[in-house]
């Protein structure tokens, strides 16, 4: 392929010519396709790490141009040091499989380069992005009034949740205020509480009934005898599957409590917020069409690249409070009254077409295999569960709430620790481990749409002949 340098009457010196963009792709698209080939089978596991050519690359600098293949040859060869995210081994942490139809879509915004921040700037793709919000307003059966935003992931949904909830119960008194979160809550919700402001001693970790869900009944003890005391209690982050062993909690009740006492009430659904597309996922999510606002996390529950994030909250106006900003050189901007300004919504001014990558994944494969494979995760995490449960020796973390199973051998720390070694050192999957009251748990966590009844038996298999072996 040839090397992209300028030529006279070829075009611009950083744009290629028609046959040079034509040559380009063209290469780019094989490696794509090889890059795909089998990736559902590939080995979890990290291969060992190329130090030599890390640190050839820890020292390059930008300078001479060089050809375009060797080029996108060395970036493939960087993308394949570490562990493959998109294998349906992947058993660990929250899977992200990704999709080839986000990234094409990715690939058309990305050269379209339309600014989204106002919406008289791209009219059209600030509307195509918020005919997909408005879609998962709906979803979470949400008023007239509410409002999505695509962010970044998780961290910045829950940040910019906690902005709002700051915002409308204790304005100008971040000092003053209060959040309630889980044992089991993620840590970034934490690091936002702080990050916004809020002192460390006033994110309240509170206490669960079963080890793993909120305990409202002390939640609400807590929330009057701060209020009591001075301080404005001003959110309780609920979750919609935590991390650790996919449990949801109580939503109604902590609905009626955040009502009751005048708090907001954020569900925090990154990992499991999307399981709301299926008929068992709503019935298990009930109560969260009453939340002040959710983080969802497109990159995990709905396949899509890393990078996709989203918040729903119940109404667009508290958004506009906690950031909404006027600005002497955007006067010439005026906006559309029938689309948002995604500017006021969010931190961010500049942004990028966020919900091609969405839209396009969801127009060309459309809802329904989305709900098939959130419901085969169902699925297979039950059958995981009750395949774990009947061997002798291994204690389960109870049923599955939603996709995730934790589970121990019988031993110490260092016996689940060996375990998971043992099934890891087998390369076709991979699982995570976690502490809960203190003890290291074995987490089998299935949500790649890759993932198939083999994948998940292996790893019965592997525990099986373990537990055997050290009996």
């Amino acid at each position: 392929m040839p090397e992209y340098a300028y030529e006279p009457g070829r075009g611009l010196p950083l744009d290629p010519a028609p046959d040079q963009a034509a040559d380009l792709l063209a290469h780019a698209s094989r490696l794509v396709v090889d890059s795909l080939s089998d990736v559902g089978d590939r080995p979890y596991g990290a291969p060992p790490l190329d130090d030599a050519f890390v640190a050839a690359l820890l020292d390059d600098r930008p300078g001479a141009a060089q050809p375009a293949d060797q080029a996108l040859a060395t970036l493939m060869r960087a993308a394949a040091q570490g562990q493959e995210s998109r294998s349906g081994g992947h058993l660990a942490y929250i899977p992200g499989s990704g999709l080839l139809t986000a990234a094409v879509g990715d690939l058309l915004a990305t050269v379209a380069n339309r600014y989204t921040g106002v919406s008289e700037a791209s009219p059209g793709a600030v509307a195509l992005e918020a005919g997909v919000l408005r879609w998962l307003c709906e979803l979470f059966g949400l008023p007239e009034g509410a409002q999505a935003v695509f962010l970044s992931g998780g961290s910045m949904a829950n940040l910019t949740a906690l902005v709002a909830a700051r915002e409308h119960h204790a304005p100008g008194q971040p000092q003053r205020a209060t959040v309630y979160v889980g044992e089991q809550a993620h840590a970034s919700v934490r690091k936002a509480a702080r990050t916004i402001g809020i002192l460390p001693a006033h994110v309240r970790v509170c206490p669960s009934l079963d080890g793993v869900r909120l305990d409202t009944a002390a939640l609400r003890v807590l929330i009057k005898q701060d209020r009591h005391d001075g301080l404005l209690p001003t959110a309780v982050v609920a979750a919609a599957g935590t991390t650790n062993t996919g449990a949801v909690d109580d939503l109604a009740v902590l609905a009626d409590l955040a009502a009751d006492l005048g708090v907001w009430l954020h569900v925090d659904g990154a990992y499991g917020g999307f399981f709301q597309l299926t008929e068992r996922g709503r019935r298990r999510l009930a109560g969260i069409e009453r939340a002040d606002s959710i983080t969802l996390d497109p990159h995990k529950s709905l396949f899509l690249p890393f990078g996709t994030g989203a918040l729903v909250v119940r109404d667009r106006q508290t958004l506009v409070d906690a950031f909404g900003e006027e600005a002497d050189y955007l006067r010439d901007l005026t906006g559309s009254p029938a689309l948002p300004d995604f500017a006021e919504l969010t931190p961010e001014l500049t942004r990028d077409w966020r919900g091609a990558r969405v839209w396009f994944a969801l127009k060309t494969h459309g809802l329904q295999p989305f709900i098939d494979a959130l419901d085969g995760a169902l699925d297979l995490a039950a059958w995981a569960h009750d395949e774990l449960a009947a061997i002798p020796g291994v204690t389960t973390c109870g049923p599955p709430d939603l996709s995730i199973v934790g589970f121990r051998i019988a031993g110490d720390d260092a016996a689940q620790d060996a375990v998971l070694g043992h099934v890891n050192g087998g390369g076709r999957a991979w699982l995570s481990s976690t502490q809960l009251d203190g003890q290291v748990v074995i987490r089998l966590a299935v949500l790649s749409h890759r993932t198939r009844r083999d994948h998940v038996a292996h790893v019965i298999d592997r525990v099986r002949e373990f537990v055997a072996g050290s009996g």
